[in-house]
């Protein structure tokens, strides 16, 4: 299955409760495991810099990755970007590919 990275930044006010957050969360995840159910998480980070969560999951089409960032927004996600990754030993054949023509 295609690998999506999407990219969260919530609203200040939304992450000064640990509690709050937590169930914030679990909220989220629910709602996407309802909407989406052949999604899977692969890893879940907080991160420092312009964004504040940073979820890496497998998704069998692009409409499901949009839905996963719809959901995000609806949520309260202020901004949710998504990007498509290629395992990097596919990218070395695809190289691989391309110069052999």
């Amino acid at each position: 299955m295609p690998i999506f990275i999407l990219m969260t930044r919530l609203a200040a006010e939304s992450i000064h409760d640990a509690a709050g957050r937590r169930a914030m969360g679990k909220e989220w995840l629910a709602k996407v495991k309802s909407a989406c159910p052949q999604v899977k998480f692969l890893a879940h980070y907080a991160i420092l810099g312009p964004y504040d969560f940073m979820d890496i999951y497998e998704a069998p089409d692009i409409e499901t990755a949009h839905r996963v960032s719809l959901i995000s927004r609806a949520e309260g996600a202020v901004s949710a970007e998504s990007w498509q990754a290629l395992p990097y030993d596919r990218f070395l054949a695809l190289l691989d590919e391309v110069r052999r023509g």
